[in-house]
């Protein structure tokens, strides 16, 4: 009884500390619940498994899959003799979350310094760091390793190179088409990922030549091409191809119904809506999203309802995508309903999504619902929100509550980006507030380390000029350390109008004529300005460069949506069916503005 009870007391020594998480490393590769892989991280750390070079990178996997780059290097670091295997991990890892490519590259070359040969996976998992022009170095170098150790063999190593010279935009094509033509047995990938890099840099009519010749297409070649067409805008040829399709999926139906509805043509992307024989979230988004970018407020709701009832639940994508629509064309209605739909279903919205709702209801105009979103972020803010509703305080005119909550950001521990300073530099101009802009302008750099961007000069300038600052605006003007886009410099214009600066405004014109030498709103800008001076002779001089360029001022525009309906109005427009009731409300209402004093400023 004695040794049954000393058996039975303790592990059986045969049965080792691996074999006990055995069943947990089984699937740890693939966990993506970081509380998870922390709990098993503490037992291998306990049971000092973490740098076993089995266990090690399926950690490492993990770690990476969760988004936690940082620990993932540490357990590789905790490694005392890392294989090749190991160092694969790494990169891969590395590829996963977006590191920058000098940090795996590095430790490349420390893996060679150490006597260790890369093999056939190294090579394609340091090439997925690598995407951009500038990287284009990098890319050649491993392109002469390969050369160098005869990966020529397993086509996965020169696929991968393909794919990521394409990857470096038009800089990077001639190396793949070389690459390319010398590769004695191609496959489908090849020829897809040769394709695909045409289409990413517009070589369409290349694209096509290659696709033509390809011996065997997938699904990927067809839709490649289908995809490079719609968003060329030539949907003529992106129908042809659809028609052409041995068989379609998903992907060729959304291709082309956002094509459609990219360029305006919800008539066809509806139909092509209408055809599709399974509808999946992301075409119902795509339809919905295109009348709401439109504006056509009552096919959007329409839309919406019927997904509903087709039991079709949005995800993520579908409300960030529609709430920017909505945003964007000013579509409350729309945007409401959704809300209303998430808390019957209680969907538990995530931060993005809660992002978009916050922004869509300050771009209404709906400021209170805004705010009431915000503060029900309970643990759930991030710096997009906060930076979304100062700017909803900015773009409704608040500027106090703007720079209010800005405090309360700060209080609570959150780094202000260059977004969050665009926000309250808006704020301050909206509100007139010059010192306050001042402040955070020059605080920005010196308290946060954030230099000053193109928008930041921009809404600094707008707001000195406003104001009347226009020597300080001009002087901040000159000390750009970027050229002044058309934007800053109609706004300086605008502002010399408002406060009859004749000689500022010419030399702000001058500047502004060498970018835009055939913008009809700068020549009528400076002519009122000139009308204003009484110099009519100049006013004359100005109309008659304007209509030597050949430019005429576009109509101004508004809209309003009024029962899921948005209705469009231009100057002196007469299509609407109710336009005699509109004008004589108009003229009703500036009948009465006039008796009470006000005088309009009437500008030619």
């Amino acid at each position: 009884m004695q040794v049954q009870a000393a058996v039975g007391s303790r592990v059986p020594t045969w049965f080792s500390r691996r074999r006990l998480l055995e069943e947990k490393l089984a699937d740890l590769h693939r966990c993506t619940n970081l509380d998870a892989v922390n709990q098993i991280h503490a037992q291998l750390l306990k049971s000092d498994l973490h740098h076993d070079l089995f266990v090690a990178p399926k950690l490492i996997t993990a770690l990476s899959l969760c988004r936690h780059i940082t620990a993932a290097v540490n357990v590789f670091n905790h490694v005392p003799h890392p294989n090749v295997h190991l160092y694969n991990t790494l990169f891969r890892a590395h590829a996963l979350n977006a590191s920058h490519p000098s940090i795996p590259f590095n430790s490349f070359f420390r893996m060679q310094k150490n006597g260790l040969f890369p093999d056939n996976f190294t090579y394609p998992f340091l090439l997925k760091c690598c995407t951009g022009p500038s990287y284009l170095p990098l890319v050649k170098m491993i392109h002469a390793h390969v050369e160098k150790f005869g990966f020529y063999h397993d086509i996965f190593v020169p696929n991968s190179l393909i794919d990521s010279y394409c990857k470096c935009g038009s800089v990077g094509l001639d190396g793949a088409m070389g690459l390319f033509w010398a590769m004695e047995e191609r496959d489908v990938v090849t020829w897809n990922s040769m394709i695909g890099g045409l289409v990413r840099c517009g070589e369409l009519e290349d694209a096509c030549r290659l696709f033509d010749e390809m011996p065997v297409r997938d699904m990927v070649s067809w839709n490649t091409m289908l995809d490079g067409y719609a968003k060329a805008g030539e949907m003529d040829k992106a129908f042809k191809l659809f028609e052409r399709m041995p068989e379609r999926d998903m992907v060729s139906w959304n291709t082309l119904v956002c094509g459609y509805s990219k360029t305006g043509d919800m008539v066809m992307a509806r139909l092509l809506f209408d055809r599709c024989p399974v509808k999946n979230v992301v075409l119902w988004t795509t339809i919905i999203s295109g009348y709401a970018e439109k504006g056509v407020a009552r096919e959007a709701a329409e839309l919406f309802r019927r997904m509903e009832e087709a039991g079709m639940r949005p995800d993520d994508g579908f409300l960030s995508s529609v709430l920017s629509a909505c945003a964007e064309s000013g579509m409350l209605g729309l945007g409401k309903s959704i809300h209303e739909s998430m808390r019957r279903w209680r969907f538990r919205c995530g931060t993005r999504v809660l992002n978009a709702f916050i922004d869509m209801y300050a771009k209404c105009g709906c400021l209170d619902a805004a705010v009431g979103v915000f503060d029900g972020m309970m643990g759930k803010k991030d710096v997009v929100s906060w930076n979304s509703m100062i700017q909803g305080y900015a773009f409704n005119g608040n500027g106090e509550k703007a720079i209010e909550l800005f405090s309360r950001m700060v209080q609570e521990g959150f780094e202000p980006d260059a977004f969050t300073f665009i926000g309250l530099l808006c704020a301050c101009t909206h509100a007139g507030l010059v010192n306050e802009g001042r402040k955070y302008f020059y605080l920005m750099e010196r308290v946060y380390g954030i230099v000053p961007q193109i928008e930041h000069y921009g809404c600094m300038i707008d707001l000195l000029g406003r104001r009347g600052h226009l020597k300080e605006a001009f002087t901040l003007l000159r000390s750009m350390p970027m050229e002044p886009n058309s934007i800053i410099l109609s706004g300086l214009l605008n502002a010399c109008r408002m406060h009859s600066n004749v000689d500022l405004a010419r030399d702000v014109y001058e500047q502004l004529f060498k970018l835009e030498p055939a913008e009809p709103g700068n020549y009528s800008l400076l002519s009122n300005i000139y009308a204003q001076a009484g110099d009519w002779a100049n006013v004359a001089n100005v109309r008659l460069q304007m209509k030597n360029s050949g430019g005429q001022k576009p109509s101004g525009a508004s809209s309003i949506e009024v029962e899921e309906v948005v209705h469009e109005f231009t100057v002196f427009d007469q299509s609407h069916p109710r336009s005699d009731d509109i004008y004589r409300m108009i003229d009703r209402l500036v009948h009465d503005l006039k008796q009470d004093g006000y005088v309009p400023l009437v500008h030619s």
